[in-house]
């Protein structure tokens, strides 16, 4: 496990840059940057028949490991960033989910800290501004409208590390709240929502520019109703989130998103909860009680879906050898578009030197072996 990589050449392996994938490619890394050119002394690793890709980069995650984001103390949120690591997740997004405003903004408080420690990349609020019609796994009881104040209250807590908020733009105070969100540098994110086509377009012209886990909890696309999804796919200024664990979405609708969208407009999410790297077995999203039966995480009341189980190495490798979309695809979308959109264009997202030495190494059949991160190997493929 863990040890700090100085001077290191990954040698032999398919290495998948911004400009394609290089056979037999070399990585070379100095302290915890990527190197332009091969440092003196430095360690080989010969990776002959693996792949070499971008650390990955998870936007929208609840937990792992048994602990929750949410909800958890700062150990419990540690917990769930080193479960989420040693599946190939250098960077992750905390997501919290819906509760009373106080406590959330006393979460963010927590959570800001961790941000300014490194162990975070920012805070994403999925809730308490959403559809009771489209709630999902969120108490219906405290939903609330996106007030702007309120909104205001919550990005205020987080201490400029908030990066993303869930809204139903279609709710009283929706595109007010966009328009503030945008105003602040913040990620508003459609979702969650029983938004019609008309007003989904609305809130894209006032400043939304993420679909929250495309698909899940809004409307299906009809034929004299397209709805949210239409609007979403079609306006090229909008990255829509796709959860790909064989359980949110046939391979068909990731398809048609990949196609309409682009792989530099697709962001491979977890949105997983705390069973994520765990087992099966009861656990609590929120003040909710969710049962985790074959990795498939319900609520214990109705049933609902209730976030994933999913870690980004499965996603990735469900993507390439289930959906058949081409690497090259599945990392823009696992890696450079995320971390595009979370303004880390420039230190992450890309084996480019100057940037971190944040990298995953899979082998053949795209199964993780090691995993480094800042140039530090969490899992050594040695």
């Amino acid at each position: 496990m863990a040890g700090r990589a100085d001077s290191t050449v990954l040698a032999g392996a398919r290495v998948v840059l911004p400009t394609g994938t290089v056979e037999n490619g070399r990585v070379a890394v100095e302290g915890t940057r990527i190197a332009g050119s091969t440092p003196d002394g430095a360690r080989t690793v010969d990776l002959s028949g693996h792949w070499v890709v971008p650390g990955f980069v998870d936007m929208h995650n609840h937990g792992g490991g048994g602990a929750s984001f949410a909800t958890g103390t700062a150990d419990d949120v540690l917990t769930g960033v080193r479960t989420h690591r040693a599946h190939g997740t250098t960077t992750v997004v905390a997501s919290t989910v819906t509760g009373e405003l106080d406590f959330l903004a006393r979460q963010a408080g927590m959570l800001s800290e961790l941000v300014e420690q490194g162990e975070l990349a920012g805070i994403h609020f999925e809730g308490p501004f959403i559809s009771p019609c489209r709630k999902g796994a969120h108490s219906e009881a405290l939903l609330r409208h996106p007030d702007p104040a309120e909104v205001r209250k919550l990005i205020d807590a987080a201490r400029g590390t908030a990066k993303m908020v869930t809204l139903a733009t279609e709710l009283p105070g929706g595109i007010e709240s966009v328009r503030l969100l945008a105003e602040h540098g913040v990620i508003a994110a459609v979702g969650h929502t029983d938004a019609t086509y008309e007003q989904t377009v609305e809130a894209i012209e006032a400043g939304a520019t993420v679909a929250t886990h495309l698909y899940n909890a809004m409307p299906a696309l009809g034929h004299r109703a397209p709805g949210p999804i239409t609007a979403l796919l079609e306006d090229e200024r909008v990255t829509v989130e796709l959860i790909n664990d064989g359980t949110h979405l046939h391979p068909a609708a990731l398809e048609l998103a990949y196609h309409h969208a682009g792989a530099d407009r697709v962001a491979l999410i977890t949105d997983a909860m705390d069973a994520a790297g765990a087992a099966d077995g009861e656990y609590q999203l929120g003040p909710l009680g969710v049962e985790v039966r074959d990795g498939v995480a319900r609520l214990v009341d109705g049933g609902t879906i209730a976030g994933s189980t999913l870690t980004l190495d499965t996603a990735f490798r469900r993507a390439v050898t289930i959906d058949r979309i081409p690497v090259e695809d599945v990392v823009r979308s696992i890696s450079t578009t995320p971390a595009r959109l979370l303004g880390l264009g420039d230190r992450i997202g890309s084996l480019e030197p100057g940037k971190d030495a944040d990298l995953v190494v899979l082998d053949g059949d795209f199964v993780l072996k090691g995993v480094m991160r800042r140039g530090e190997w969490i899992i050594d493929p040695a």
